[in-house]
């Protein structure tokens, strides 16, 4: 991931763990938006890969896991369906891995340099003309980029030898050209992304980008040598490489590392694949990367600077986490300003002092942290003595500081309001929003939410009466909730999605929720005694709150789990149950027959429930009738690539539907007496 100057301190491996699943999927989300939507990352790709498999190892089926890439607000063309995906690659930034990787299969290993540019897939026809081109996007779905792409001098548009082919590779810009431009782009990756979402075809052209193929599909090679040997006659320019035994990855590692500040573009890593087709297929892919490659990414450059102040910011849970700032200095191209230190602890181990010359590092690539004292500075850093945000007691605990009445606390109280508005899924209400109703004295804790009226939303800046009706709709939309959602949304530390779903699915009224023992928690799958007594302490401490919000919203019911895992039987879960309890439905498309609404109204009434998007755990997708020209959505081709890799979801007709909820509004009924 490229930076741009601003950013966010990265979590230590203490940091990391102690974060919730909520906390990690909103973490993910976000730095997936920055990078893919915005073009814009404050941290690296390796750091951006710990959220990420830490997210996976305790919650592997986290919704955000799935929708990872462009989002819909941020795709710049046409959709376009890969006909194979175009998958990610696993990485690593150690030899135990990379030497453990290469221990699964057979035969030689090719070596090449991982640029830093755009992943794009390019369609010849069977005259060999270039007909379609498209980013990566989602791995399934891409944009369509065409139009830029005929621009680009260094893609052929009709192939040296006729044939229907389709070639991967990577746009981006080289050095040499980005010089003329790096005073309005941060780095070369950047520019090359706004080249190819460009509107216009003629800028894209302006800005001279470049394109090195690494795969090619269609044409029937037996290693991934003859592979690059045809794309070089077929007229594609292609970077360095090398063919090498399994037990010399780290020298081509040592090769390219080594050859990076003399080439022409930039790179950060080396990606290596089994060079056998036959192998590849043996091993096989994984719904997120191919097992025959992986990226072995450059650890970060490092840089002396002096540490001139400390700041210091207050989380949701209370913690007062530090941030250094250093005179500026560049690293792998980028201005550093702002470095992680950790916590207070880590400030005592390194003996840090302001005026201090300091080694910051960029690992993986981009993320700035300070790693050692390299001379003492002459002044000592203070460790706050009351919160920076209200001013009251701080606790010391372990390495952590953190203030003593978080509910108390303005950044706090606002921290726990934006995670339960994002948890809740409540349009609208942003930081500034939010921080202009608490200096009102409106919001103190999530409950005064479904407290505020329109006298109120009209008092605050910026919030006209259409704004301030569009909101109570929201909260007026936001009173039903999911047992799991709610559960989500208190904040509670490892109280994510993943325990919040077993929670909901085994004890199926909030009061059984916050009667649950550490004993019965742990004896769940995958929790654990250490989670277990973090959630049950967090549910006692949280117990103002819950009885607040219990006043203000009602819970959906849900299926209840029997005790080997299953459904619960009928006549023991009684009234709590739906026809369709436990079942979840998401429409595509429009429907001829009733309103989008009132089908969601029906679905309700009968015990299912209606997400927002597509996902691994979704049960029913539903094709409305109306458009039937139409392209396939993206939700359709989504389910569609699940379903592919074994999910359980069903696609369904509107008529389809039709029957299944007269059906279940049947079995509702009384019988006749």
């Amino acid at each position: 991931m490229a930076d741009t100057g601003s950013r966010a301190a990265a979590p230590s491996e203490v940091e990391l763990r102690a974060l919730s699943v909520a906390e990690l999927e909103s973490a993910v989300r976000q730095h997936n938006h920055l990078y893919w939507d915005l073009a814009a990352p404050v941290i690296s790709d390796y750091d951006f890969d710990r959220l990420v498999q830490e997210l996976a190892r305790r919650a592997p089926d986290a919704a955000v896991l799935q929708a990872l890439g462009p989002s819909a607000a941020g795709r710049h063309g046409a959709e376009v369906q890969h006909q194979s995906p175009m998958l990610s690659l696993d990485k690593c930034y150690d030899d135990a891995t990379l030497e453990a990787w290469a221990a699964k299969f057979e035969g030689e290993v090719l070596a090449t340099p991982k640029l830093d540019g755009i992943a794009a897939s390019l369609r010849y026809d069977a005259r060999g003309s270039l007909v379609l081109a498209a980013t990566r996007g989602s791995g399934a779905v891409g944009d369509d980029i065409t139009a830029n792409v005929r621009t680009i001098a260094a893609i052929p548009q009709r192939l040296e030898r006729a044939h229907a082919v389709e070639v991967r590779g990577e746009l981006y810009l080289r050095k040499s050209v980005f010089a003329a431009f790096d005073e309005q782009f941060a780095n070369p990756r950047n520019l090359a992304a706004g080249a190819i979402k460009s509107k216009d075809p003629e800028r894209c052209r302006a800005y001279g980008l470049s394109f090195a193929p690494y795969d090619l599909l269609g044409d029937g090679q037996a290693t991934e040598q003859e592979k690059l040997a045809a794309l070089a006659a077929l007229g594609f320019e292609l970077v360095e490489h090398l063919l090498v035994p399994r037990d010399g990855l780290r020298a081509a590692y040592a090769h390219f590392a080594a050859l990076r500040e003399r080439l022409d573009y930039e790179i950060d890593g080396v990606v290596f694949k089994a060079d056998r087709i036959a192998e590849q297929r043996r091993l096989g892919l994984t719904a997120h990367h191919p097992r025959f490659a992986i990226a072995y990414k450059f650890q970060g450059d490092s840089r002396t600077t002096v540490l001139e102040a400390v700041h210091w910011s207050v989380a949701r849970s209370g913690v007062i986490t530090p941030v250094a700032q250093v005179q500026p200095v560049e690293l792998s191209g980028a201005v550093v300003s702002r470095a992680s230190l950790h916590h207070a602890g880590f400030i005592a181990k390194l003996g840090l002092s302001l005026g201090a010359e300091v080694l910051v590092t960029r690992r993986g690539g981009v993320i700035p942290k300070v790693e050692c004292v390299v001379r003492p500075g002459d002044r000592e850093v203070r460790l706050p003595e009351c919160c920076p945000s209200c001013g009251g007691p701080v606790l010391q605990r372990g390495d952590f500081l953190c203030c003593a009445a978080p509910a108390q606390c303005r950044d706090a109280v606002l921290g726990a309001l934006a995670h339960f508005c994002a948890v809740v899924d409540l349009q609208g209400f942003g930081d500034k929003l939010l921080g202009d109703a608490y200096a009102k004295g409106l919001l103190r804790s999530p409950a005064d939410l479904y407290r505020l009226t329109r006298a109120d939303l009209l008092r605050l800046e910026r919030v006209g009466e259409k704004l301030a009706d569009r909101l109570l709709r929201q909260l007026a939309a936001r009173r039903r909730l999911p047992l799991e959602v709610l559960l989500r949304a208190l904040g509670i530390e490892e109280l994510g999605q993943h325990v919040a779903r077993l929670l909901a699915q085994h004890f199926t009224s909030f009061e059984r929720v916050r009667r649950v023992t550490v004993a019965e928690l742990a004896a769940l799958h995958s929790v654990g005694p250490v989670i277990a007594a973090k959630v049950v302490r967090g549910l006692e401490e949280a117990a103002p709150l819950i009885e607040a919000l219990l006043a203000e919203v009602v819970l959906e019911a849900r299926a209840r789990v029997g005790p080997l895992g299953g459904p619960e039987d009928a006549d023991a879960a009684g009234d709590r149950r739906g026809p369709l309890s436990g079942k979840s439905f998401v429409f595509t498309g429009k429907l001829q027959t009733l309103e989008r609404k009132a089908a969601q109204r029906d679905l309700a009434a009968c015990g299912a429930t209606t997400p927002a998007g597509v996902s691994q755990e979704l049960d029913y997708l539903v094709v409305g009738a109306g458009d039937a020209a139409a392209p396939p959505s993206s939700k359709l081709l989504k389910a569609q690539r699940l379903q592919a890799e074994g999910a359980r979801l069903q696609i369904i007709s509107e008529q389809e539907f039709l029957a299944l909820l007269a059906e279940a509004g049947s079995a509702r009924r009384p019988a006749a007496p």
